[in-house]
């Protein structure tokens, strides 16, 4: 039996891999300085600009916290589902709602975690086998996957002046970097 001084580590713990950084750069450190005019397009040798990016990061994120907390929560189809329509934003408005959202959806996500009352381990009825546990890890790893290390915002992580000429560099793909079986 877990005692509660474990289960309370263990949320700590969670609520740290959400949160970003420590091996990985944190979704703040990605997004952080992209010009406008960069996030529509495309770094050479990789299949999506930082826009689609954002948006995936966004709308999975969207899903497995709705599946974790709603049993009427529908997914959204696969693969199409998951990645935005365009390669650029519509607007820099759009862009500041799509970060708007991000937050408040692992905030939301976080708190779960966090409340006293969510038992980690439990099965949610609605699902095959996941828990609230499976169901963090799997965002967790999700949203570290593009801003680590090997990820797809390596070109434009901390984006600035110098940043500019990253759309014409050739860039070497890690092998099985590719997100999610991609779009």
């Amino acid at each position: 039996m877990i005692k509660p001084a474990q289960c309370a580590f263990l949320s700590q713990h969670w609520l740290e891999m959400l949160k970003g950084g420590s091996a990985h750069a944190s979704f703040e450190d990605a997004i952080a300085g992209i010009p406008a005019k960069l996030r529509g397009r495309k770094p050479a040798g990789f299949p999506h600009s930082p826009w689609m990016l954002l948006e995936h990061l966004r709308i999975a994120q969207s899903d497995i916290l709705e599946f974790s907390r709603n049993r009427k929560h529908l997914s959204p189809d696969w693969p199409k589902g998951y990645w935005p329509r365009s390669e650029a934003p519509s607007s820099i408005a759009a862009w500041n709602a799509s970060i708007r959202k991000f937050r408040q959806g692992l905030k939301a996500m976080q708190d779960l975690v966090a409340k006293p009352k969510t038992d980690l381990y439990a099965r949610l009825p609605w699902g095959d086998s996941q828990t609230i546990l499976r169901e963090n890890r799997r965002l967790a790893e999700h949203n570290a996957n593009p801003v680590g290390p090997r990820g797809e915002a390596r070109p434009w992580r901390g984006a600035g002046p110098a940043a500019e000429n990253w759309a014409g560099r050739q860039t070497r793909r890690p092998p099985g970097s590719r997100c999610c079986g991609g779009a």
